[in-house]
Protein backbone atom coordinates (compact mmCIF):
# COMPACT_ATOMS: atom_id res chain seq x y z
CA UNK A 1 0.00 0.00 0.00
CA UNK A 2 1.58 3.28 -1.09
CA UNK A 3 1.34 6.75 0.37
CA UNK A 4 -1.71 7.58 -1.74
CA UNK A 5 -3.74 4.67 -0.40
CA UNK A 6 -5.22 3.74 2.95
CA UNK A 7 -7.29 0.94 4.44
CA UNK A 8 -11.01 1.47 4.97
CA UNK A 9 -13.45 -0.76 6.84
CA UNK A 10 -17.18 -0.67 6.47
CA UNK A 11 -17.74 -0.56 10.24
CA UNK A 12 -19.74 -3.78 10.42
CA UNK A 13 -16.73 -6.07 10.69
CA UNK A 14 -16.46 -6.97 7.00
CA UNK A 15 -13.11 -7.11 5.23
CA UNK A 16 -11.13 -3.94 4.74
CA UNK A 17 -10.44 -2.58 1.28
CA UNK A 18 -7.85 -0.23 -0.18
CA UNK A 19 -9.08 3.26 -0.93
CA UNK A 20 -7.17 5.66 -3.13
CA UNK A 21 -7.34 9.42 -2.88
CA UNK A 22 -9.54 9.63 -5.96
CA UNK A 23 -12.15 7.32 -4.42
CA UNK A 24 -12.05 9.07 -1.05
CA UNK A 25 -12.53 12.63 -2.37
CA UNK A 26 -16.06 12.20 -3.83
CA UNK A 27 -17.21 10.41 -0.68
CA UNK A 28 -16.17 13.37 1.48
CA UNK A 29 -18.10 15.77 -0.78
CA UNK A 30 -21.16 13.47 -0.73
CA UNK A 31 -21.57 13.79 3.04
CA UNK A 32 -23.18 17.20 2.71
CA UNK A 33 -22.72 20.49 4.56
CA UNK A 34 -23.36 19.10 8.03
CA UNK A 35 -21.09 16.10 7.42
CA UNK A 36 -23.94 13.67 8.00
CA UNK A 37 -25.65 10.97 5.98
CA UNK A 38 -29.09 9.53 6.35
CA UNK A 39 -27.97 6.52 8.40
CA UNK A 40 -25.79 8.51 10.90
CA UNK A 41 -23.93 5.28 11.71
CA UNK A 42 -20.58 3.98 10.55
CA UNK A 43 -20.76 6.15 7.45
CA UNK A 44 -20.59 9.29 9.61
CA UNK A 45 -17.48 7.99 11.37
CA UNK A 46 -15.90 7.06 8.05
CA UNK A 47 -16.68 10.53 6.65
CA UNK A 48 -15.00 12.16 9.66
CA UNK A 49 -11.95 9.95 9.13
CA UNK A 50 -11.85 10.86 5.46
CA UNK A 51 -12.20 14.58 6.20
CA UNK A 52 -9.07 14.40 8.37
CA UNK A 53 -7.09 12.77 5.54
CA UNK A 54 -5.13 15.39 3.62
CA UNK A 55 -2.74 14.43 0.86
CA UNK A 56 0.87 15.51 1.18
CA UNK A 57 1.01 16.51 -2.48
CA UNK A 58 -1.21 16.76 -5.53
CA UNK A 59 -0.28 14.57 -8.46
CA UNK A 60 0.02 16.32 -11.79
CA UNK A 61 -0.21 14.59 -15.16
CA UNK A 62 3.09 13.95 -16.89
CA UNK A 63 4.15 16.62 -19.32
CA UNK A 64 5.81 14.10 -21.63
CA UNK A 65 4.90 10.54 -22.48
CA UNK A 66 6.96 7.71 -21.09
CA UNK A 67 9.75 6.37 -23.30
CA UNK A 68 9.11 3.03 -25.01
CA UNK A 69 10.61 0.04 -23.17
CA UNK A 70 13.48 -0.71 -25.60
CA UNK A 71 14.52 2.95 -25.69
CA UNK A 72 14.33 3.26 -21.90
CA UNK A 73 16.43 0.09 -21.49
CA UNK A 74 19.09 1.44 -23.85
CA UNK A 75 19.07 4.80 -22.04
CA UNK A 76 19.54 3.19 -18.62
CA UNK A 77 22.37 1.06 -19.98
CA UNK A 78 24.02 4.15 -21.48
CA UNK A 79 23.74 6.13 -18.25
CA UNK A 80 25.33 3.29 -16.25
CA UNK A 81 28.20 2.93 -18.74
CA UNK A 82 28.81 6.68 -18.79
CA UNK A 83 28.82 6.81 -14.98
CA UNK A 84 31.39 4.00 -14.80
CA UNK A 85 33.48 5.79 -17.44
CA UNK A 86 33.51 9.01 -15.44
CA UNK A 87 34.53 7.15 -12.29
CA UNK A 88 37.34 5.39 -14.17
CA UNK A 89 38.57 8.70 -15.58
CA UNK A 90 38.62 10.24 -12.11
CA UNK A 91 40.50 7.27 -10.65
CA UNK A 92 42.99 7.43 -13.56
CA UNK A 93 43.56 11.14 -12.91
CA UNK A 94 44.08 10.61 -9.18
CA UNK A 95 46.41 7.65 -9.78
CA UNK A 96 48.42 9.74 -12.24
CA UNK A 97 48.72 12.62 -9.77
CA UNK A 98 49.75 10.22 -7.01
CA UNK A 99 52.31 8.53 -9.24
CA UNK A 100 50.79 5.10 -8.67
CA UNK A 101 51.57 2.07 -10.83
CA UNK A 102 47.79 1.74 -11.38
CA UNK A 103 47.72 4.94 -13.48
CA UNK A 104 48.59 3.33 -16.84
CA UNK A 105 46.01 0.47 -16.64
CA UNK A 106 43.34 2.95 -15.51
CA UNK A 107 44.07 5.32 -18.41
CA UNK A 108 43.85 2.44 -20.89
CA UNK A 109 40.60 1.20 -19.38
CA UNK A 110 39.23 4.78 -19.41
CA UNK A 111 39.92 5.05 -23.14
CA UNK A 112 38.17 1.72 -23.80
CA UNK A 113 35.31 2.74 -21.53
CA UNK A 114 34.95 6.06 -23.37
CA UNK A 115 34.53 4.17 -26.63
CA UNK A 116 31.92 1.95 -25.00
CA UNK A 117 30.08 4.99 -23.59
CA UNK A 118 29.99 6.61 -27.02
CA UNK A 119 28.64 3.38 -28.48
CA UNK A 120 25.97 3.20 -25.75
CA UNK A 121 24.84 6.77 -26.38
CA UNK A 122 24.65 6.04 -30.11
CA UNK A 123 22.65 2.89 -29.31
CA UNK A 124 20.00 5.00 -27.54
CA UNK A 125 19.64 7.22 -30.60
CA UNK A 126 19.44 4.30 -33.04
CA UNK A 127 16.98 2.37 -30.85
CA UNK A 128 14.73 5.43 -30.64
CA UNK A 129 14.80 5.96 -34.40
CA UNK A 130 14.01 2.30 -35.10
CA UNK A 131 11.14 2.28 -32.60
CA UNK A 132 9.69 5.47 -34.08
CA UNK A 133 9.79 4.08 -37.59
CA UNK A 134 8.33 0.69 -36.67
CA UNK A 135 5.49 2.10 -34.59
CA UNK A 136 4.53 5.01 -36.81
CA UNK A 137 5.44 7.92 -34.56
CA UNK A 138 7.31 9.70 -37.33
CA UNK A 139 4.66 11.19 -39.59
CA UNK A 140 6.34 11.24 -42.97
CA UNK A 141 5.18 9.58 -46.19
CA UNK A 142 8.14 7.20 -46.19
CA UNK A 143 7.26 5.78 -42.78
CA UNK A 144 7.26 1.98 -42.85
CA UNK A 145 4.60 1.80 -40.18
CA UNK A 146 2.13 3.82 -42.23
CA UNK A 147 2.28 1.34 -45.12
CA UNK A 148 1.89 -1.59 -42.72
CA UNK A 149 -1.18 0.02 -41.12
CA UNK A 150 -2.66 0.67 -44.57
CA UNK A 151 -2.19 -3.01 -45.54
CA UNK A 152 -3.74 -4.20 -42.27
CA UNK A 153 -6.75 -1.89 -42.72
CA UNK A 154 -7.28 -3.15 -46.27
CA UNK A 155 -7.09 -6.79 -45.12
CA UNK A 156 -9.63 -6.10 -42.34
CA UNK A 157 -12.00 -4.43 -44.81
CA UNK A 158 -11.79 -7.40 -47.17
CA UNK A 159 -12.40 -9.81 -44.31
CA UNK A 160 -15.46 -7.86 -43.12
CA UNK A 161 -16.85 -7.70 -46.67
CA UNK A 162 -16.41 -11.46 -47.08
CA UNK A 163 -18.13 -12.06 -43.72
CA UNK A 164 -21.06 -9.82 -44.73
CA UNK A 165 -21.38 -11.72 -47.99
CA UNK A 166 -21.43 -15.08 -46.18
CA UNK A 167 -24.05 -13.79 -43.72
CA UNK A 168 -26.21 -12.51 -46.58
CA UNK A 169 -26.04 -15.89 -48.34
CA UNK A 170 -26.97 -17.69 -45.10
CA UNK A 171 -29.98 -15.40 -44.57
CA UNK A 172 -31.30 -16.27 -48.02
CA UNK A 173 -30.97 -19.94 -47.29
CA UNK A 174 -28.27 -20.43 -49.88
CA UNK A 175 -30.74 -21.71 -52.49
CA UNK A 176 -29.47 -19.38 -55.15
CA UNK A 177 -32.82 -17.62 -55.67
CA UNK A 178 -32.56 -14.27 -57.34
CA UNK A 179 -35.87 -12.93 -56.03
CA UNK A 180 -38.51 -13.81 -53.47
CA UNK A 181 -41.63 -15.67 -54.72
Amino acid sequence: MGTAERRETSGDGTAARDVTRREAAPAVRATGAAGRRADDGPALEAAKGRAAYRPLWVEEPAKRRRLPDPVRTAAVRAVLIIAVTLIQAMVALLCTLAGSWLAFPMVVSSVVSTIAATWAALDVWVTRQVWNQRHGVVSVPSSTARALRRERRQARRQQRAAERERARIRRRGGTGQLSHP
